[in-house]
Order: structure tokens, then C-alpha cells, then sequence
């Protein structure tokens, strides 16, 4: 989302006269976009405002800004604790960016941090180098108020792009050779335009051009629909990949987290999806630690990675965010606590996903193709319609954007590696809209 706001950014200044370095020193103005949603992102942005200090005390003229998450929920100590910030803007005032950079250079200092019920950037078209993949926001903010997240207060309430919109921005990225794209929001499900909802949205994208495959995050489990998973299964070029963070096992913690669905009704989605969704693939997000957390609700998460069988997640200890309504409840979960049980949920984590990747092997994989591996050129990396990363040798006939057929010989947890089969382009393209 972060890369998405940066791309809508730089699509605003751009249109002002204003063009990007990659030379830090040589820069007028460096913007840091932030997020709140854990403690650590925001320690990160205190660590490079340091780093930037250096710069402003040679060139004090450079205009130093933050924006996003963090701008809204930390503008007095952004303003005026660390003096090298002169600007403060968060993410529904990025049009005025231009202005408050104005007021900046002539030594004022600029605030924009008002939430918006409309705004949605729907007009701007967000400045894209050519690439392989894109992202697309199709969504801001969010309803749910879950009691851990500040992201009803930094993003404020949710509101949708227009279809046509947003199938403009598709045929876009096609015409610049995007080979894949990747819908957002806090949660698309409740992607809402007059008569149109997410599975129409999603169909609408994927008709534009087959050759795109189309990926989306991320859904909360209360909305996501049986229309959303034939959607998925009726074209091809949507990913088989669904991201349904589950946060806890224990319904007793999702009622705390004010998830909204139960342990059952969650298991329930999973099973239609596999119903309806041949080789479909899950990841999830989980919480460890959250406050009141026995050890008997820590089984209850470990019980559901087993039955679900995640092929990968995202797993945090618990960090209170100021301003949350969960802030306000005793974190008496010990921080040694917190660790044990993270570092069992990581083990068993990286178990399955190395039992479901050992079943792969001798299977023949479709991968698109990122470019060399990091670790060394002589093997080309590709990412299949699940999400797995694909290791197999370099060809002169192999480029950045080519559809490979693999065939899975060797896998570890989190890479699949093969033998190059055939370069593929197993979706059919359809002229533009």
C-alpha cells in the first residue's frame, strides 16, 4: 500500500514540474512515507530522520517531509521535537503536497493531516517506471475497527474508486507491458461502487488483458463471498492465491480483537474456497501475545495452522498502538511469553510449508519470470499463480515478463527449484477496452 501511495506521490509532483532522483545529496526534497502499523516501522523512521539530519546540516534549504500512517498520528513530535521535519502530510492531503513543499522553501512549516470521507485519487494517474509489477489501490481506509489497529484513525473510513477508473489505470499498465497486478486495500471485500462489489471489480481487471495475471489483498474473512471465490475460478489469470489473515485461533481472542467471525465460520470459507478453487493456496497473518492470551488460546492457533495448512504467513508479536481501543487493556502477556510462543508458531509454520512444498516436486509449474536469482545469475527466478518462488537455470531465450513452464525437482520451505520445460504464454490477450 505504501508502494502505491509512493507511485500516487510521484504522480502528483510529477505533474508540477517536479522529477525523481535516485541521488539522495543532490535532492530539494525528500519525502519518507511511513506507516503506523507496528512499533518497529515507526522506530525505522526515527533511525533515517537521524541519517537525514547530516543533510539538512549541509544543505538546510533541502525541504524534509513525512508522510502517511505516521504524519496523522505523530504530527506535534514530527513538527516540533525532530526541527529537520518541515512538512507533515498524511494520506488524504496529498494533493496539496505541492503547496505545503511551496510553503516550506519559503521557511513555513506545513501540516495537512485531515481525514477525508471522499477522497480516493480517483483523477490521478500514479507515475509508474516500467516494470513487471503494479499495484493498484482500488480502496482507502477501513470500517472494521479491530481493537489492535490504528488504521481506521490513520487512514480514516472506507470509501471506493470507481470501477471505470480503475479499469482505465488497467489498460495503462497493459499498454506499458505490466505483467502483473496487484489490487489493494485494507479490505477489498467491502469494495463497494453503486451496483458493482469486489468479485465485478476483479472480473472487470481480469477481462482487460489475460496476459495480466491479477492478485488482490486483502480480504476480511466477514465479507469475503461465494460469488468472490467463482469469480477467482472462472478466469484463469486471477491468481489461485487468497491472503485471509485469521489473527488468532481462539474465538474467545478474535471476539477481544473484534473480529467479527468465529473459528468456524473462518474454517468454513476455507473449505468452499477449496471446493470451488482447484489448487487454490492460503497465507494468513497471525498475532502472538495479544492481551489476556492463555496458552490454551496459543493451541487453538497452532490447531488451526494445522487444519488449514497455510502455504506461508505473517507472524508479529503483539504491539500496543496509542489511540486503539486493545492500547487501553492490560498487555500482560510477558514479553518471553510473546517470543516462545511466536517462535512456535514460526517452527510449525515453516513445517508445513516444506510438507506442502515436498509435494510439489515432479509437478510442472507455470512461473512468471522476475528476473535473475539473488543469488546468483546463472539461475532465473519466477513466482507461480500460488505465490511460490521458482529457482531454474538462466536461458539467452528467457526474459524479465515471460511465462515459464518448471518442472519442480527440489523444494525447501519457502523455494521451489526446477528445470526449465518451455517458455508458455497460457493466457489468451484481449484487446484493450
Amino acid at each position: 500500500m505504501n508502494v502505491a501511495d509512493t507511485e500516487l506521490v510521484m504522480g502528483i509532483l510529477k505533474n508540477k514540474g517536479y522529477e525523481v532522483t535516485d541521488n539522495i545529496k543532490a535532492a530539494n526534497v525528500i519525502l519518507l512515507n511511513t506507516c503506523s502499523i507496528r512499533e518497529n516501522a515507526e522506530q525505522r523512521i526515527y533511525g533515517r530522520l537521524g541519517n537525514l539530519k547530516k543533510i539538512k546540516d549541509r544543505k538546510p534549504e533541502t525541504v524534509i517531509g513525512i508522510l502517511g500512517c505516521m504524519a496523522e498520528r505523530l504530527r506535534k513530535d514530527l513538527i516540533e521535537d525532530k526541527k529537520i521535519v518541515d512538512l507533515v502530510v498524511g494520506p488524504d492531503e496529498y494533493r496539496r503536497l505541492p503547496e505545503f513543499i511551496d510553503s516550506a522553501f519559503s521557511g513555513e512549516k506545513g501540516i495537512g493531516v485531515k481525514l477525508s470521507r471522499t477522497e480516493t485519487y480517483d483523477d490521478i494517474i500514479p507515475y509508474r517506471e516500467e516494470g513487471l509489477s503494479a499495484w493498484i489501490s482500488v480502496m482507502r481506509g477501513c470500517d472494521k475497527f479491530c481493537t489492535y489497529c490504528v488504521v481506521p484513525f490513520t487512514r480514516g473510513r472506507e470509501r471506493s474508486r470507481s470501477l471505470e477508473s480503475i479499469k482505465k489505470e488497467m489498460v495503462i499498465l497493459s499498454e506499458k507491458g505490466f505483467r502483473e497486478v496487484t489490487l489493494l486495500g485494507q479490505n477489498v471485500n467491502s469494495y463497494l461502487d453503486g451496483g458493482n462489489d469486489f468479485a465485478d471489480l476483479l472480473a472487470a481487471c481480469a477481462e482487460v488483458d489475460r496476459s495480466i495475471r491479477i492478485r488482490f489483498t486483502t480480504s476480511h474473512p466477514q465479507d469475503l463471498s461465494e460469488k468472490l471465490l467463482y469469480t477467482i475460478a472462472e478466469h484463469q489469470n486471477i491468481c489461485k492465491y487468497i491472503h485471509l489473515p485469521v489473527q488468532s485461533g481462539s474465538d474467545r481472542i478474535l471476539e477481544l480483537m473484534n473480529r467479527t467471525y468465529t473459528i468456524e465460520h473462518y474454517l468454513d470459507i476455507i473449505n468452499k474456497a477449496r471446493a470451488i478453487i482447484k489448487g487454490v493456496s492460503f497465507s494468513t497473518d497471525i498475532i502472538s501475545g495479544f492481551p489476556s492470551e492463555t496458552y490454551e488460546d496459543h493451541i487453538m492457533t497452532l490447531d488451526v495452522m494445522q487444519k488449514v495448512k497455510y502455504d506461508g504467513a505473517y507472524m508479529f508479536k503483539y504491539s500496543p498502538r496509542e489511540g486503539t481501543k486493545a492500547f487501553r487493556m492490560e498487555d500482560d502477556v510477558t514479553e518471553e511469553t510473546k517470543s516462545k510462543r511466536l517462535n512456535e508458531i514460526i517452527d510449525l509454520q515453516q513445517t508445513i510449508s516444506y510438507e506442502l512444498n515436498q509435494n510439489l516436486i515432479g509437478t510442472e509449474e507455470i512461473a512468471l519470470v522476475e528476473g535473475f536469482s539473488k543469488k546468483s545469475d546463472e539461475f532465473l527466478a519466477g513466482r507461480t499463480d500460488t505465490n511460490k518462488v521458482v529457482i531454474f537455470p538462466a536461458s539467452d531465450d528467457i526474459n524479465t515478463g515471460d511465462y515459464v513452464k518448471v518442472k519442480i525437482n527440489r523444494a525447501t520451505s519457502a523455494t521451489l527449484f526446477g528445470d526449465l520445460l518451455e517458455v508458455v504464454l497460457p493466457y489468451k490477450v484481449l484487446t484493450t477496452i
